[in-house]
């Protein structure tokens, strides 16, 4: 159940017992919070939620513009983020900030609902200091999700973006159970899909870990080199 159905809106200072986290699954986080945020529903949920534009400031900075319930959190803070609108002029984003900027790595993977159905798109991006292409590379990453609704399109108007650093430990986002994982391993129509992302994307470098979508690992090495690559969203050809 999405925490935020749990939180009283007229209560600001909520105390929450020892050891209680805001940790949701991908399922969670695209098919509750980032489509009820595209129909303009709950707004309660930016207390959990915020709604910002994450590229004004620093990943060191953002922590403290967190939600409520991730207040404290030294491991991961989570964001709405709006269109640009250059973007929305078919321009590209920007993911610069005043000391650095975002780039990609790897390539886009869909996420899946625990029912094997495609809800979404992630994308996983670093954070590197100074300008490309001779920044630094830092250890703050970002899954940034968009959903995708029935038809198959792919919702541009907000994304919902999970920022955290690089701990070192293995890490898995997605907290399905195993037996939905190995089934959702072996299912046939799911090969096909991370084929077509295959085709549709020219790309020398292996894949990102899969962290909670169907079909690949449970979770990932977050220490894990990979060449990388910068991808734009409508490089995907949709099923």
């Amino acid at each position: 159940m999405p925490m935020s159905m749990a939180i009283e809106e007229n209560n600001s200072n909520v105390e929450y017992p020892p050891g209680f986290r805001f940790y949701p699954t991908e399922e969670e986080l695209i098919s509750f919070y980032l489509r009820h945020q595209l129909n303009g529903q709950l707004l309660e949920k930016h207390r959990v939620i915020p709604l910002l534009n994450i590229y004004d400031s620093e990943p060191w900075d953002l922590p403290k513009f967190a939600g409520e319930l991730c207040k404290g959190d030294s491991e991961q803070w989570f964001f709405f983020v709006a269109r640009q609108e250059r973007e929305a002029r078919g321009g590209r984003p920007s993911r610069i900030t005043a000391t650095g900027y975002w780039k990609a790595t790897g390539s886009p993977v869909y996420v899946y609902s625990a029912a094997n159905k495609i809800i979404g798109l992630k994308k996983t991006m670093v954070f590197y200091k100074g300008r490309a292409p001779t920044g630094t590379k830092t250890k703050w990453k970002m899954n940034e999700y968009r959903a995708i609704d029935d038809s198959t399109k792919l919702r541009y108007e907000f994304s919902l973006c999970r920022v955290y650093v690089i701990s070192g430990c293995f890490r898995a986002f997605d907290r399905r159970p195993m037996e939905i994982i190995g089934g959702d391993r072996n299912n046939a129509d799911q090969k096909q899909k991370a084929e077509e992302i295959t085709a549709a994307i020219s790309c020398s470098a292996p894949a990102t870990g899969f962290c909670g979508v169907s079909g690949g690992r449970s979770g990932m090495v977050e220490e894990e080199e990979i060449e990388e690559a910068n991808w734009e969203w409508d490089q995907i050809d949709w099923p």
